[in-house]
């Protein structure tokens, strides 16, 4: 194990009191009392300020923030250029409403957006990932007149009814909310850690098993995947897998439909996942990283698929022309210099990581791309048994010690940080998190 960090500095954390704090304590108990206890909180952060990938609570405890605020400060936490545009625009126009106005900003963005995939490309905004994904399942049944779509287990796409159909990540998130729409069928995701070389194949094959025994390929209007699985547990798939579903998607007239939601805008390296491969979808969504912060969403499409009449999709507040400043400002960042520190602070910390599934007890497998991350915990290195409890301790152990990090999956840990994480603030993170992966099995 390296030798700790040292003293504190203002780009890494300092407890000051017991956590939760006084404040934080106090804030909880209000939030539990009128806010709706469907949401999912890992551990008491009250969050009062933050900067760069320094999270400050309320009574005054810096964290080091390695969830970005669920991937999504792709930029930082209120990056000084990101603040300023928003600022600037929010002074000259907050809201007309794209889809019954014009407005110059969205327009930029949108050409900047449709330029980074090949051949000419459409661009329709929301504000969530979940929107983005349903506005992509609308076009797909819509451009090809088809009904069913094939999704994947542990995958993640949002909670509208949808979206949530295409989700199979937990089933606290679809209980209770049935019937879900009709003609969604799942297959596994692949796995390496867990199904060997053959993973890729696997997955495909099931997806020939579902042609001959359950849905006609003629039925289908989409293949919907996740480049890099994200809710599922940071699963970077095995090389050839996109190609192959590209193949058997091109075989039978479906769209292929990548949601570049949570590993797109920088966060694998590339600006998104699909170029790791070469395999550019039909239809991208995409969300999260893309505004620093600010809701927004996007759906890229074909231009020849999205043929849709006025009034067949639309969103009062999607393509906000706040958000939009917001994102034309990370677009900025990311080309300069965030994307590219992505792919080499996400490479120094592979490497360090890579030994840890040899040495420590705990850990069976350490994967990913860039800085989209995972660590999966497991009982028995052998036998490879999840180990949640175990995963859910060093999730706390790392809150307790000032570094924000999250579950992914049954029993991974995801590393999402802020795009321009420092060197010294992974190695203070992979510090903490090695001594806790080491202690909860000591």
């Amino acid at each position: 194990m390296q030798a700790k960090s040292e003293a504190v500095r203002p780009d890494l954390p300092e407890i000051r009191t017991s956590l939760p704090g006084p404040r934080a304590r106090a804030v909880i108990e209000r939030d539990h009392a009128v806010l709706s206890p469907s949401y999912t909180r890992s551990y008491p952060l009250v969050a009062g300020s933050a900067q760069g990938a320094i999270v400050e609570d309320v009574d005054g405890n810096r964290f080091l923030d390695f969830s970005a605020g669920i991937a999504v400060v792709s930029t930082g936490h209120c990056h000084p250029r990101v603040v300023a545009a928003i600022q600037k625009q929010a002074a000259r126009l907050i809201h007309m409403s794209g889809t019954d106005f014009y407005y110059e900003n969205m327009v930029t963005l949108a050409e900047r957006l449709a330029a980074t995939l090949p051949g000419p490309r459409r661009v329709y905004f929301g504000n969530s990932g979940a929107e983005a994904n349903e506005a992509a399942m609308k076009l797909a049944r819509y451009a090809t007149h088809r009904t069913s779509f094939i999704a994947f287990l542990g995958a993640f796409h949002g909670r509208t009814l949808g979206a949530l159909s295409l989700t199979a990540s937990k089933a606290v998130q679809r209980r209770g909310f049935g019937p879900l729409v009709p003609g969604v069928y799942h297959v596994p995701y692949p796995d390496s850690y867990r199904q060997g070389d053959g993973a890729g194949r696997m997955s495909i094959e099931a997806i020939e098993r579902l042609f001959r025994t359950i849905v006609p390929p003629e039925e289908v209007a989409a293949i919907v995947v996740e480049p890099v699985q994200g809710e599922g547990g940071y699963l970077v798939p095995p090389a050839g897998f996109l190609a192959d579903l590209e193949r058997i998607a091109k075989a039978h007239g479906i769209l292929l439909v990548f949601d570049e939601v949570q590993c797109g805008m920088g966060r694998t390296g590339k600006l998104w996942a699909w170029e790791h491969c070469g395999v550019a979808p039909d239809i991208l969504t995409t969300a999260k990283g893309i505004a620093s912060g600010m809701p927004l969403s996007a759906m890229i499409a074909r231009a020849d698929l999205m043929q849709w009449k006025p009034g067949a999709q639309a969103s009062t507040f999607g393509g906000n022309p706040v958000t939009v400043a917001a994102a034309l400002e990370t677009l900025d960042l990311l080309e300069e210099s965030l994307i590219e520190n992505a792919a080499r602070v996400g490479a120094h910390m592979m490497e360090r990581l890579a030994a840890w599934p040899k040495r420590i007890r705990s850990v069976g497998d350490v994967r990913g791309l860039g800085l989209m991350i995972g660590i999966e915990l497991v009982r028995d290195r052998e036998t490879k048994e999840r180990a949640q409890d175990l995963r859910d301790a060093v999730v706390e152990r790392a809150f307790k010690r000032g570094l924000l990090v999250l579950g992914a999956g049954e029993n991974a840990i995801r590393l999402c940080p802020p795009l321009l994480v420092t060197r010294e603030q992974a190695d203070f993170a992979m510090d903490v998190l090695e001594e806790a992966c080491e202690a909860v099995v000591a």
